[in-house]
């Protein structure tokens, strides 16, 4: 019997895990140290794309398969160690994720009210890291810096009217937080232009369908139109969008202002956050930004930064600092131990592109352990974990925290999440 250990249970994980079962004699443990799985799935995208979020009926089919256990309520690094695991199996493969902000690094970025992209998407989507994160949102004025999706899920959210989230998972604290929110003017923040974003057409469109909220572009940012026939035809869709945008403005109680050529070189307030400076910017002959010396303040009391993520370092585990991933070769970091997914990658491509990752980590991991070395897996894990007195959460475990929150949600809504590990554990006795 061959035994591999994936650590993490979002995409990326049990993409490998299904490239994994479908091999003869071997056995695959998914650990996380959540009691929930699917990672991102669950907590990372946005509450009100449920259609994104069916996903994870695909890796449910993958965990109710005889040779896939999911192991959660077991954290890597404090109830197992990655040598320990080396020891129990004959590949090992981090699908961590990337779920740390990049640092923001500018002056101002430690004050109050200055909050990561993963912290605050975390709080909305009922994360126990984050559900005790409690926002500023009584301020009218927000900064969110970025020019990705991350950024539009952010400034959606933030702009939404309470009938808005009928149907969607959010919890009941962002819900009612949203509810009585003072946000009234919402500024997305990127040092380039319409031309160099990273957002998708889906994203871009829903902005101009909000009940209370409208998008703004100056058109003076916009480049020639003629120039949109050089772009690729998602990005030329993007742009299209935003030219409507600019066209189009309607008024509405909310505006989401977007600042192209807007750099943040500063955030002030007194014991906390009031303001963002900004320095205009101009596109070299390369695409890269260049500051021009011209600022401007924006009065915000909330700034949330969606500039990237990175992953975790683990001890002991090679690591990239400069690209925020576990130093790897194809996937591979040290005999026996994988990477896959954004570890492996940093924080690119969508969930989809986790599948062919996973397949390609998975045949690579098929391929150098052979026929296995007979390494102890699942009973030595098992027998490890119960002398540290740790007891795992199971997938039929995690189906009975699932059927509680799906009893306790509120009308149209598919679930209503335990926030913290303590009421997941209590929804099973424990």
């Amino acid at each position: 019997m061959r035994h591999v250990a994936i650590v993490g249970s979002g995409p990326a994980g049990y993409y490998t895990a299904e490239t994994l079962q479908k091999a003869d004699d071997i056995a695959v443990d998914v650990i996380d140290r959540l009691p929930v799985p699917y990672g991102l799935i669950r907590t990372g995208v946005a509450p009100d794309h449920q259609s994104i979020k069916a996903v994870s009926r695909r890796y449910e089919g993958v965990a109710l398969t005889d040779n896939v256990r999911f192991v959660g309520h077991v954290a890597v690094g404090e109830d197992v160690s990655i040598d320990e695991l080396l020891s129990l199996y004959d590949a090992v493969v981090l699908a961590t994720g990337a779920p740390n902000d990049r640092p923001l690094g500018i002056a101002g970025a430690d004050l109050p009210g200055v909050i990561g992209s993963a912290a605050f998407v975390g709080w909305y989507n009922g994360h126990p890291d984050f559900a005790d994160l409690d926002p500023p949102l009584g301020a009218p004025g927000v900064a969110v810096i970025g020019n990705g999706n991350v950024a539009l899920d952010v400034a959606r959210i933030l702009a939404k009217s309470p009938a808005e989230f009928a149907g969607s998972d959010i919890v009941a604290h962002a819900r009612d937080a949203l509810a009585h929110s003072g946000v009234r003017e919402i500024h997305i923040l990127g040092r380039r232009g319409p031309h160099q974003i990273a957002m998708t057409p889906k994203e871009l469109g829903e902005l101009g369908h909000l009940d209370r909220a409208s998008p703004r572009v100056d058109p003076a940012d916009l480049p020639p139109e003629g120039d949109d026939a050089l772009l690729e035809p998602g990005m030329r869709k993007s742009v299209t969008h935003l030219r409507d945008f600019a066209a189009n403005p309607v008024a509405k109680p909310v505006t989401i202002d977007f600042d192209f050529f807007a750099s943040p070189v500063a955030i002030e307030g007194d014991g906390r956050v009031e303001r963002v400076i900004v320095e205009k910017t101009e596109l070299d002959a390369d695409l890269r930004s260049r500051g021009t010396g011209e600022t401007y303040a924006i009065d915000a009391g909330l700034v949330i930064s969606c500039i990237g993520y990175q992953t975790p370092p683990i001890p002991g585990v090679p690591y990239e600092h400069g690209r925020g991933r576990f130093a790897n070769d194809e996937g591979r970091i040290l005999p026996g131990l994988y990477c896959v997914g954004w570890a492996r990658r940093g924080p690119t491509g969508t969930i989809g592109t986790n599948k062919p990752d996973g397949a390609r980590v998975a045949e690579l991991v098929l391929g150098d352990i052979g026929r296995g070395a007979g390494k102890p897996g699942r009973p030595g894990l098992d027998a490890l974990l119960a002398s540290r007195g740790a007891t795992p959460v199971t997938f039929r475990d995690w189906r009975r925290i699932e059927e509680a929150e799906v009893r306790a949600a509120i009308e149209g809504a598919p679930r209503e999440k335990f926030v913290s590990i303590e009421a997941m554990l209590a929804a099973i006795g424990r």
